[in-house]
């Protein structure tokens, strides 16, 4: 009799068993779905999704792609930088394990008082430097008096020589002495075409600007 009663119970316990594992595999949600932008409906890449129900989560892939496993009625947070975070309840009344959807997200905009920035402390500093203000010294002509001959040229002769310059240099006198090997060094006062330059020049008025 102890023997019957003990196979009734192994069975019962396994018909039991049976039956829960069975409720738990109806019961269970595969959750996939993709996170994109309600402005633009982009994916937002990398976002977090937590089951708040089972204090469980996972992140989206580059695509916005996500799947977890889920129970109906479960409460899910979507949260993404940038963007309000918004919840997402599971049906309870699929009749299938697999339940796909398309998530879109609201920008988190927040709109701040316009304010107005000045560089002087008080209108009375205003007042100080708009007076004192040198309307013609600006970037430009600083730029171009830095960039003027004078300047260029006090600061090239301030600057050493270096191994190119001293080797273009040599090479010039080089070809120099070859162009006028056996023969007078040339004289620009004897060459018409120079004459002839200056005297355009002048009469250009280029040489009274110079």
């Amino acid at each position: 009799m102890k023997s019957i009663s003990v196979i009734i119970l192994v069975v019962f316990s396994f018909c039991s068993s049976a039956q829960d594992t069975t409720s738990i595999d109806t019961v269970l949600i595969q959750l996939s779905g993709v996170v994109i932008g309600e402005s633009d409906l982009e994916p937002l890449p990398y976002t977090t999704i937590f089951d708040k129900t089972q204090r469980h989560g996972v992140i989206a892939d580059y695509y916005g792609f996500f799947s977890l496993v889920t129970y109906p009625g479960d409460t899910i947070f979507f949260s993404y930088y940038g963007h309000k975070t918004s919840t997402y309840i599971v049906p309870d009344s699929l009749g299938d394990n697999r339940y796909s959807i398309i998530h879109m997200m609201q920008k988190d905009t927040v709109n701040l008082p316009a304010v107005t920035v000045y560089p002087w402390p008080s209108r009375e500093d205003f007042a100080r430097a708009f007076i004192e203000m040198d309307p013609y010294e600006d970037a430009l002509r600083r730029a171009q008096r830095q960039l003027s001959g004078e300047s260029l040229a006090f600061i090239a002769a301030k600057l050493e020589g270096d191994a190119s310059l001293s080797y273009t240099n040599a090479r010039n006198q080089a070809y120099t002495q070859l162009y006028t090997n056996g023969q007078l060094p040339v004289n620009n006062l004897l060459n018409p075409y120079s004459w002839a330059k200056l005297i355009k020049d002048w009469k250009a008025g280029k040489l009274s600007k110079q």
